[in-house]
């Protein structure tokens, strides 16, 4: 007989048992099913609801049954469906009958959404740590790298210089919005649903507060159909996680181009790349290009929680059990990534000297030559066109600016002096950017500064929280 199958009249038809059961990967809230529990059962005693000793009695049971689970020795049974009900059959397969009292004043409705947000919670700490960690290594190399010159980019064409510790700093910020992301979500998860009910909350005279404060949330969903009903913390997380790993995923593409032969800037570490099975001399940057692969795996998860949601009348429905392989495998998969990349950056070499010719050998120094006119006197508009028609002569030519003679230069513009060889050195580019958030050296100082209270507030953030999780 299932717990809930006293006005059925034959057993539930095998097949639709084990379409239904979600024990198989609800499992996974074994811990927080169980917290939950204990909560709710010092909610009862505390009430009066149920007395002390049956109190205590459960309590013990359901401690022992989270050893057992944790250690392997429990079994956990497809027809009783999920892990609410599995945990609750071993609870009275360890005390007996008054197991049962358990589930006084809940329902399976909210003690899932409970559940979930314990575990979500918990992991966004966890990928916040993370998330951190992999800003630390960026910002670690932007400080080895202070006067390493890189050819930025545009339509993945030569631009502009830039450092390259300028370039890791653009994804240090770009992190920090994604774990800001993160923190602001967590006040939105952190609020517990149980004693909804199914959907209109409970006869018992129970507690809301007190469960919450055992469980360290900052307070209770204020309606009880929102309670059971509401996965927008789940929809929200998906969509931080989407984004996270699409800003994983533009990294992972530049380093898969600055490894390759025709850029040569970077050399990723043996231990973050494989070979091939045929050809010997390959060095495959995997890791990176799986990273981006899985990003759309991600997508994936968001996009099919709300294709779920979409068209879901208020309270719970059974839909709504697509809610977690989808929260599980994302959490698991941003984790893997995030775990890597951290030492993939900081054991990565950067290759100066190549990306300092590179630099030398373009015309992304042509804006400034642009502007040197404009200081002699010319419209932008007069100097633009001037210095196009100075490339077009170098490319005929196969030279570079620097290349040019100062007759060369003159022929052009006898506005042009012998200081210009000056003005377009790739250091001299860098360095006049000289403006916030520029690529000056001066400027990418401040942001590493900046950057360093940044990061130690996200640590301190992920530190305090982790109580929480503690029971």
């Amino acid at each position: 007989m299932k717990l809930w199958g006293g006005r059925f009249t034959k057993p539930t038809n095998q097949l639709v048992d084990e379409y239904t059961a979600s024990i198989h990967f609800d499992k996974k809230l074994a811990q927080y099913d169980i917290e939950g529990s204990l909560a709710h059962v010092k909610m009862l005693k505390k009430c009066g609801i149920i007395s002390q000793s049956d109190g205590d009695t459960i309590i013990e049971g359901l401690n022992t049954v989270a050893v057992k689970i944790k250690n392997g020795e429990a079994e956990l049974h497809e027809e009783h469906e999920d892990i609410h009900m599995n945990v609750e059959k071993l609870l009275i397969e360890e005390v007996g009958p008054v197991g049962g009292k358990l589930h006084t004043g809940r329902s399976r409705n909210d003690q899932v959404a409970l559940d979930m947000r314990l575990y979500l919670r918990e992991s966004l700490i966890e990928i916040s740590q993370l998330l951190t960690a992999v800003q630390d290594s960026l910002y670690k190399q932007a400080q080895e790298n202070l006067d390493t010159v890189l050819p930025g980019y545009t339509h993945l064409q030569r631009a502009q210089p830039v450092l390259f510790a300028h370039h890791m700093m653009a994804y240090v910020f770009m992190f920090q919005r994604d774990v800001e992301r993160l923190t602001d979500s967590f006040s939105r998860v952190n609020k517990s649903p149980l004693g909804a009910g199914a959907l209109a909350g409970t006869t018992f005279p129970i507690d809301r507060q007190y469960v919450a404060q055992e469980l360290h949330f900052d307070g209770v969903c204020e309606n009880s159909l929102d309670a059971v009903s509401d996965r927008d913390f789940v929809v929200e997380f998906l969509s931080n996680a989407s984004i996270i790993s699409m800003h994983l995923s533009r990294l992972c593409e530049e380093f898969v181009q600055w490894s390759s032969a025709e850029f040569n800037f970077i050399e990723l570490d043996d231990a973050f790349c494989t070979g091939s099975s045929m050809m010997p001399q390959k060095k495959n940057p995997d890791v990176a290009e799986l990273v981006r692969g899985k990003t759309g795996r991600v997508y994936g998860h968001l996009m099919g929680m709300l294709t779920t949601l979409k068209g879901l009348p208020l309270a719970y429905n059974k839909d709504m059990q697509e809610d977690k392989e989808g929260m599980f495998d994302t959490v698991s998969t941003l984790s893997g990534a995030l775990a890597l990349f951290a030492p993939m950056i900081e054991t990565m070499h950067v290759k100066k000297d190549n990306m300092y010719q590179a630099v030398r050998k373009d015309f992304s120094n042509a804006t400034d030559l642009a502007d040197y006119l404009v200081g002699k006197g010319m419209t932008f508009r007069e100097s633009h066109a001037a210095v196009g028609q100075i490339v077009l002569d170098c490319i005929n030519k196969d030279k570079y600016l620097l290349d040019l003679s100062l007759e060369e230069f003159q022929s052009f513009s006898e506005s042009i002096e012998a200081d210009i060889y000056d003005v377009l050195s790739p250091e001299a580019v860098v360095n006049a950017r000289d403006v916030a958030g520029g690529t000056a050296k001066k400027r990418v100082e401040e942001q590493l500064e900046n950057a360093a209270g940044m990061i130690q507030s996200n640590m301190d953030w992920s530190e305090q929280h982790l109580d929480m999780t503690k029971f």
